[in-house]
């Protein structure tokens, strides 16, 4: 199959791919599959790449990372999307990348020092505590709370959908510490924080889900977590600020994490229709077959361009909100329509676990739905790009 690769549009990138693909092939479906069977957290391949030096491709090269944009960033989690781990092995990383954006941005020298190295390193693991069960995409409505007694703050409360919460020695935490009615802007009054994963003060259920069991999600309860003021990022009552920082890079590693899953299972279904013979002729003869996996290559393909048209726009400095979640939208319905195409083209075998289509399928899911819905960002273009009226 003629493959394409937007993204890697100049030796350099090509030279990122390469090397990322160099680690992900050391890790095979048979490897991914074990993980998935056994919901066992991939400790190998995360060791793999932070000894490759790539959990800090983004991050500034003065605390050991490499300072390079959101373009290589994509460039990298594309590939490993791509490879064999699919999204759970991007799962396994993700938070790395851009999830520590707000300490780059708004941390003090001092929190940067003591932080970031070992993130970068991969010597400590970090979760991510925003959602809530009553506040999804609605973050004003956070119920967890943090109240300052003296030099720190004592949070109770309970999020949701924490990955790798098992795993965590660290978690960036939201919560409210100035009451909502006391607030100009309900997302106002609320605190992030950079802290502990204390598990004497903090209770973690395991979320049963559809996929990616390699990587677990979890409900997490806070008990009078004690949180120095010292692991408070920037200012008191404007850590929602702080969050919409990373968003952007955020859509835009999604969407090239889209188009790398997406490129596996349209060449898994390449391959098979090119080998499978029906009636005595390869099924991939028949146009029924054809034209679905070539509309699968032609919404990649656009999906990747526009990916990398918001990647650059980011890297430049521009705007691109709107760019950015276009690319998060168009890329999630690409690489799931890629999925089921793979498993329909082969069959009654697509629903077997040893093809490891219906894996990828599994994964392929959860982009249409988190960490925006389909829904809002067709909201924020609706709003932003056309003028129309806020409808919600």
């Amino acid at each position: 199959m003629k493959t394409f690769d937007a993204l890697c549009n100049t030796p350099e990138r090509r030279e990122i791919r390469d090397a990322v693909r160099a680690i992900c092939d050391q890790f095979n479906d048979d490897y991914w599959l074990e993980k998935d069977k056994a919901h066992a957290f991939p400790f190998e391949f995360a060791k793999a790449m932070a000894d490759g030096g790539w959990l800090g491709i983004a991050m500034p090269e003065e605390y050991g990372g490499a300072g390079l944009g959101v373009t290589e960033a994509a460039i990298m989690m594309q590939e490993v999307a791509h490879s064999a781990g699919a999204f759970a092995a991007c799962s396994t990383i993700h938070i790395n990348i851009f999830g520590l954006h707000s300490i780059v941005k708004h941390g003090t020298d001092a929190q940067k020092k003591a932080w970031l190295p070992s993130i970068i390193d991969g010597s400590s693991r970090t979760c991510f505590g925003v959602t809530e069960p009553d506040a999804g995409l609605d973050t004003s409505k956070i119920k967890t709370k943090a109240v300052l007694k003296g030099d720190h703050y004592v949070v109770n409360g309970q999020k949701i959908w924490t990955s790798t919460a098992q795993q965590a020695d660290k978690i960036v935490l939201l919560a409210r510490t100035i009451p909502i009615e006391e607030c100009k802007k309900p997302t106002d009054g609320l605190s992030l924080f950079y802290t502990d994963f204390d598990r004497s003060r903090i209770e973690v259920r395991e979320i049963l889900k559809m996929g990616r069991h390699a990587v677990n999600s979890n409900q997490t309860f806070y008990d009078n977590l004690e949180v120095p003021v010292e692991h408070r990022i920037g200012e008191d009552g404007k850590g929602f600020r702080y969050i919409l920082d990373s968003l952007n890079p955020e859509r835009v590693l999604n969407a090239a994490e889209c188009v790398g899953i997406g490129r596996r299972c349209l060449e898994r279904a390449v391959n098979y229709a090119g080998q499978r013979v029906v009636f005595g002729r390869p099924i991939g003869k028949n146009q029924s077959i054809q034209h679905p996996l070539a509309e699968n290559w032609s919404e990649l393909l656009a999906a990747e361009l526009l990916t990398l048209h918001a990647a650059e726009l980011y890297d430049s400095g521009q705007p691109c909100g709107a760019e950015a979640n276009a690319a998060k939208y168009l890329a999630a319905d690409a690489a799931f329509k890629a999925a089921d195409q793979a498993v329909r083209t082969h069959g009654g075998m697509g629903y077997a676990a040893e093809f490891h289509v219906e894996r990828y399928f599994r994964e392929a899911v959860v982009m249409r739905l988190a960490p925006v819905s389909r829904e809002m960002v067709l909201n924020y273009i609706a709003e932003r790009e056309l003028g129309l009226p806020k409808s919600y």
